[in-house]
């Protein structure tokens, strides 16, 4: 989505981000457009028991988001905004470069029906996770890669696979992997705007833009 507004290739400090608000200043859907199940109160209510979050930063969030919400186990998603210092930040003010923001996806999914490393398969496999403030052809700090986990086992599980696939493709020639992992707790999840949720199931033919290595991640 970079073509719509310039590339911005530096990290925004606390001091200089634009300043945000208390609340959203746009509606969020009340249901997920291809799976039926809640969004606008999943905003503000407890998740149902037996979900699990994991909040992935894997480029543009239209082509990420629809990867996940296709996976058996999954139980919802949403597009989002992360990592940043703006509070409840719409997208032209992302987009800027001055809130510090990227592009995230919230999987919310079922551990009994789909595994933690399969949702972290589908991150490492599906993006390049060594470009750091780009992604393909999309450029700017809204882009890089980031995983936020919930526990303490999905933070093991990010490193343990995190290692294993800089393994794999250092052996191509491949950077370092850039991937901010941290803790959810620190970087708060912000809902998008309506017409950036299941994207690509209202615009069957819309942007996709995800670079990936080809490599896949070994089995633990």
């Amino acid at each position: 989505m970079s073509f719509l507004f310039p590339s911005k290739s530096t990290m925004v400090t606390a001091d200089s981000a634009l300043p945000g608000r208390a609340d959203y200043p746009f509606e969020i859907p009340a249901d997920h457009a291809v799976l039926g199940t809640p969004l606008r109160s999943l905003a503000v209510e407890p998740w149902p028991d037996g979900i699990s979050l994991l909040y992935l930063g894997m480029g543009c969030f239209w082509g990420a988001e629809e990867i996940y919400w296709r996976l058996p186990g999954v139980y919802t998603t949403a597009v989002g905004y992360q990592g940043g210092y703006t509070s409840h930040p719409t997208y032209e003010e992302v987009c800027s470069g001055k809130t510090g923001h990227t592009e995230a996806v919230l999987v919310a999914y079922r551990e009994a029906e789909i595994s933690t490393y399969d949702v972290l398969r589908h991150f490492w496999e599906n993006h390049d996770p060594t470009q750091g403030y780009r992604q393909g052809n999309d450029q700017g700090t809204q882009y890089r890669s980031t995983a936020y986990w919930t526990d303490d086992s999905q933070r093991d599980l990010i490193e343990r696979t995190a290692a294993a696939y800089a393994s794999v493709i250092a052996q191509r020639g491949y950077d370092a992997i850039t991937t901010q992992v941290a803790p959810a707790a620190e970087w708060p999840f912000y809902f998008a705007e309506g017409y950036h949720q299941q994207y690509l199931y209202k615009v069957p033919n819309g942007y996709r833009c995800h670079a990936n290595t080809g490599l896949a991640l070994p089995a633990l």
